[in-house]
């Protein structure tokens, strides 16, 4: 029962250090989602009204798209932001929630392994099958409630596994670059004495 409560607590303990980002044109929504993730021990949250606002926050509006482009495996951390999960509502004026996806998705972006999650008060079976072939990580219908956070378990286990295999990739490839500058200087050093030795031998 003890191991049970130390892997429930460090579970929530990843949890508190989650960010997720939650887009939706809706105060009330955004306000009940606030009160359920906060239930959920998931402290972090940033909230916008649009996916305008939301690539913005992302880096990803405009001639930003490039200067965020995935060049390492910083998937989830990209200029200091880092984001864990994506909430968006479907139906907002502007950029839907579908084209929200597609932009976070599309080839290149340093958000595309991040888990977007998509909420709609409309159940229409195509809309549902076209955002999770658009990957789309869940389709939940409004108004939610803590039963589709507890749903939502997965995403932050999946996003939490990836930042750590990300962290780890980027840790294990820093011995290789400690060890080629090492070697050079090993080379370099090697020169001078060899350098020196011919000199006091032609003497």
């Amino acid at each position: 029962m003890e191991l049970l409560n130390n892997s429930q607590k460090q579970q929530q303990q990843k949890q508190q250090q989650f960010h997720v980002l939650v887009v939706d044109d809706s105060v009330i929504d955004r306000k009940l989602l606030e009160r359920l993730l906060r239930d959920s021990s998931c402290k972090a949250a940033t909230f916008v009204d649009s996916g305008d606002k939301a690539l913005e926050y992302l880096g990803l509006l405009g001639d930003d798209l490039h200067n965020a482009s995935s060049t390492s495996s910083e998937s989830f951390q990209q200029n200091g932001i880092k984001v864990n999960l994506i909430m968006t509502d479907y139906c907002m004026p502007g950029m839907s929630g579908y084209d929200l996806l597609k932009r976070i998705k599309l080839q290149g972006s340093s958000w595309k392994d991040v888990p977007v999650v998509i909420m709609s008060s409309e159940n229409v079976p195509s809309r549902i099958s076209m955002c999770m072939e658009g990957g789309a990580e869940e389709f939940l219908l409004k108004p939610l409630q803590q039963s589709d956070l507890e749903k939502l378990q997965p995403c932050f286990l999946k996003s939490f596994e990836q930042e750590s295999a990300s962290h780890n990739e980027n840790k294990s490839n820093k011995p290789t670059a400690l060890s080629h500058e090492h070697a050079s200087k090993l080379h370099f050093v090697s020169t001078i004495a060899t350098t020196i030795l011919r000199f006091w031998n032609s003497l």
